[in-house]
């Protein structure tokens, strides 16, 4: 990962901190601020049209503080049976782990702050296998025994060297990043 992907990822860590703040757990908080960078990148890749509108980004940013964390959870639960099917298949089930009106609001702000265009230039697939990496580093978390180390990843495919139009299996694909590296 590059530097500003590392910097990016260091600082999405950091809000882990504010969600163990609530009382959100290490198996949590990653899928908390999946919903939240879901919501935002849909808004700085110019993609929120596949979500419906009045559950986007600026219409959770709008909110005032305390009726938020309510909207929000709202949100959560109308975008998993509404919006396109890739939007519907991410939010499934959704629901959110925040308790205090005040975390929510603390990560929207920092998400807010964050420099997105050079995460776009980096790739966002970094971002969110870096924050999985992280979790998985974490001893409490106990998620190590599912992550595959990216220096590992790329051991194998430059060893088995796959070219274009063979078959690639990763039956526990993940973050799909066997077929990433192999992809470069």
């Amino acid at each position: 990962m590059s530097t500003v992907t590392n910097d990016i990822v260091a600082k999405l860590w950091n809000l882990c901190n504010v969600l163990r703040d609530d009382g959100v757990t290490y198996h949590e908080y990653v899928t908390e601020l999946t919903y939240l960078l879901f919501l935002k990148m849909a808004k700085e890749t110019g993609t929120e049209d596949r979500l419906p509108e009045g559950y986007r980004w600026d219409d959770l940013e709008s909110k005032a503080a305390p009726e938020r964390l309510e909207a929000y959870k709202v949100m959560l639960i109308h975008l998993g049976t509404h919006g396109s099917i890739l939007t519907k298949e991410i939010f499934a089930a959704a629901r959110s782990f925040i308790d205090k009106p005040a975390t929510l609001t603390a990560l929207i702000t920092a998400i807010d702050a964050i420099d997105w265009y050079s995460a776009k230039t980096e790739g966002l697939g970094d971002l969110y296998e870096g924050l999985l990496e992280k979790n998985a580093n974490e001893k409490k978390s106990g998620a190590g025994q599912y992550f595959t180390p990216r220096v590992l990843i790329d051991s194998i495919v430059s060893l088995m060297q796959p070219k274009l139009g063979e078959v690639i299996q990763d039956p526990a694909a993940g973050t799909g990043g066997f077929l990433i590296a192999a992809n470069h």
